[in-house]
């Protein structure tokens, strides 16, 4: 498929006062400036954030209530639940809260929603039984802003609600003790895209301000904090950044016995945004697609190294499972693609026997190979549940609103959405939503690929390149740089396991460098030595046997015009 590429158009001269004000190379200066961090104080803030870079923790609404509630139970010793989520965003909001009241001696209770059985956010039942077992009051984090109902019915039967949250409201607000969610319209707090995880930390540091406790009482959960932010896909900037960059600090020599079991089994050389995104979180997340979701948690909260290995082992073959399941539900889906009709705009699959709790993984799969917003339902007898992804400039969330008619439930934002679509209705809806996709000329929609800047091969070294790591921890809204460089010879070219990755050695005058691109094996037949290309990548490091030399991660290629 054709991209559009385009190039960051940046003065020189702005490029060139950045990079001797902060003392830093062109190279970073130029990606700093694309990024709109330009002061020196940005830069600063950016680059190498302290703790006094967090905001206020009572700019949040409904703070100092929940503060206020939160501290009576403590005094009182109440009985208090903490109601989660089972991803990882939820299990280390449930961690970190936990661990930190029960340093203040309030003991604490948990209760997270089967995945499989109950689904997401609050339910009446999980609500009476709380209520039968004598709790007083409950926190939500990670969930809760949506639950209308469900907290009215707690309201009924006399339990106190404190919600933690970090989605979006709608246009009701639940009626409880406290809403504590900087997406809220009557929020003042100046940035509004922590994680769930983020809300609870806020949370911690303000009890801790109101105890006069000494900040390392909150910071030394950073670490956690650190893998939920990372693994939940919120923008890595603003306040954000401050914790990962910091967190991750800590992840490396972290005191929670499980989370550094955990790394110690999943293998990276390196401990960084991408070693929690494509190690830790998975396997996190592993045990709520499957349903078991509590062993994710009990790993985080065991003092025990020999259970927390136990554990690890299990969250291991977990994951194994799932990469198994995925793998049979993908081979179905795109059997089912080849065989429908390739040039409707969306992708509309439903299935027998699909694992609902996997599904949106192979959304997503399906949606960066065809470039088209794709909905996976499976089926259990009559009911369908489903997960949907987009691509950007298709507004999901919108277009299932527009096609609601024969939809029982659906939530999510602009590019992911849970669905639910009974059997039944499941080809009218297929209908419905492929016409308003048409509708949509999304067809007009171009994938983009945003280049940082252009380089000269001759210009560029290893500690340019190196400095870049300065740029990390990488993620969404601060994506790894890619830049552009032009006019190379293909100097050879082959391509590498069973024909998957292809593998270039380029070359202008006497600059010679290779370049590696993952997926694109079939990319060998279209050129030859001699050709002249042009190419997007990042900038890495290859380190063997010692020697150094610098490296293109190949993400598209052209013939020079």
């Amino acid at each position: 498929m054709n991209k559009k590429w385009e190039i960051s158009s940046i003065e020189e001269k702005l490029i060139d006062k950045i990079a001797k004000e902060n003392n830093i190379s062109n190279l970073l200066s130029s990606i700093l400036a694309n990024r709109g961090i330009i002061t020196k104080e940005q830069v600063k803030r950016f680059l190498n954030p302290t703790r006094e870079d967090f905001y206020n923790p009572f700019l949040m609404p409904d703070m100092e209530k929940a503060v206020s509630r939160i501290l009576k139970a403590i005094k009182n010793k109440e009985k208090t639940i903490i109601y989660g989520d089972y991803d990882v965003d939820g299990i280390t909001s449930i961690t970190v809260l936990k661990k930190f009241l029960e340093e203040r001696n309030l003991k604490i209770d948990t209760y997270i929603p089967n995945r499989l059985n109950e689904g997401y956010g609050l339910n009446k039942q999980a609500i009476k039984s709380i209520k039968e077992q004598e709790y007083s009051l409950v926190i939500t984090v990670d969930c809760g802003i949506s639950a209308i109902e469900e907290i009215k019915y707690a309201n009924e039967l006399g339990l106190d609600v404190i919600i933690t949250d970090h989605h979006e409201p709608i246009e009701k607000l639940p009626k409880c003790l406290a809403i504590v969610d900087a997406k809220r319209k009557d929020s003042i707090y100046p940035f509004n895209q922590l994680a769930g995880v983020g809300v609870v930390f806020k949370l911690i540091q303000a009890i801790s301000i109101k105890l006069n406790l000494d900040a390392k009482e909150y910071l030394k959960y950073l670490d956690i904090v650190c893998v939920g932010t990372i693994s939940d896909i919120v923008p890595l900037i603003d306040e954000n950044r401050v914790i990962t960059k910091l967190g991750l600090k800590l992840v490396t020599m972290t005191k929670n016995i499980g989370l550094k079991v955990l790394i110690d089994s999943i293998g990276f050389k390196e401990i960084n945004s991408t070693a929690i995104s494509f190690g830790i979180a998975p396997r996190i997340n592993a045990c709520g697609r499957i349903g078991n979701e509590i062993e994710a948690l009990k790993l985080f909260l065991t003092e025990d190294k020999e259970d927390a290995i136990k554990i690890a082992e299990r969250l291991n073959k977990y994951n194994i499972e799932r990469q198994e399941t995925e793998k049979q539900i993908f081979k179905e889906a795109i059997e089912q693609i080849e065989n429908d009709n390739q040039n409707k705009p969306c992708i509309i699959l439903g299935k027998e026997g699909w694992h609902h709790g996997i599904i949106g993984i192979v959304a997503s799969k399906v949606t960066d190979i065809y470039f088209k917003p794709s909905i996976l339902i499976c089926f259990e007898k009559e009911e369908g549940k489903g997960s949907g992804r987009s691509i950007p400039g298709f507004n999901l969330h919108d277009a299932v609103m527009n096609c609601s008619k024969y939809v029982e439930k659906f939530g999510g934002h602009s590019m992911a959405i849970g669905i639910n679509v009974k059997k039944e209705n499941f080809e009218k809806f297929k209908k419905e939503f492929e016409e308003y996709t048409q509708n949509s000329n999304i067809s007009d929609i171009i994938p983009i690929i945003k280049i940082d800047n252009e380089i000269d091969l001759k210009k560029i070294n290893i500690q340019d390149v190196k400095d870049l790591k300065l740029l990390e921890p990488y993620g969404e809204a601060n994506k790894v740089p890619l830049f552009i460089i032009k006019n190379l010879k293909i100097q050879s070219i082959r391509s590498l396991s069973e024909g998957k990755h292809l593998k270039l050695k380029l070359g202008i005058d006497n600059y010679i460098i290779e370049a590696i691109g993952f997926n694109m094996g079939d990319l060998n037949e279209e050129y030859l030595i001699g050709d002249k290309v042009d190419i997007v990548g990042n900038i890495e490091i290859n380190n063997f046997l010692g020697n150094e030399q610098i490296q293109i991660n190949l993400k598209d290629i052209r013939k020079t015009i």
